[in-house]
């Protein structure tokens, strides 16, 4: 299923699966990303595998982000959300956790991930999408070495222990 988007310039994208064919693309946007990147075979291992989901916004243009999530039972554990460079600032971070939050919404009670606490771009956009913070990781990234924030953010109000 592939779902329809503009971005903050009007410019039209979509967000769908994943596909095999983009994880070349989806390789190079991790590595620019991220201090450790994931490999291909993590990669393609989320792309793939049993009780994962791993959106990829794209235009005519090629990859512009991805987000993957793992689902155990009633629980969504987001993995890494990325951005291109070239496409930041145009909401496609906004739009992929959007299609994530429509996806999953009637099989899972929360969504919840990690974020560096120096983030604060990506923690303003998690709370924009009411994420709250639930707890802290100490030293949980390394180069450099940093905590992560622990943000959930639970489909059924009555079900937040917070």
């Amino acid at each position: 299923m592939t779902a329809e988007f503009k971005d903050k310039t009007d410019r039209r994208f979509q967000i769908a699966e994943a596909a095999l064919s983009q994880l070349d693309e989806i390789e190079d946007i991790e590595k620019l990303c991220f201090a450790v990147p994931w490999s291909y075979t993590n990669l393609e291992a989320q792309a793939t595998g049993k009780n994962k989901l791993f959106l990829c916004a794209s235009d005519d243009t090629g990859v512009l982000g991805y987000v993957g999530l793992t689902m155990v039972l009633d629980e969504g554990y987001i993995a890494n959300v990325a951005v291109a460079p070239r496409a930041r600032r145009r909401g496609i971070a906004d739009a992929l956790l959007f299609e994530l939050e429509r996806r999953t919404k009637k099989q899972l009670a929360f969504l919840t991930l990690e974020v560096r606490a120096s983030n604060a771009p990506a923690i303003k956009l998690y709370e924009k999408h009411g994420f709250a913070v639930v707890g802290r990781r100490k030293n949980y990234y390394t180069q450099p070495q940093e905590d992560a924030l622990l943000m959930t953010f639970f489909f059924k109000k009555d079900e937040n222990p917070c």
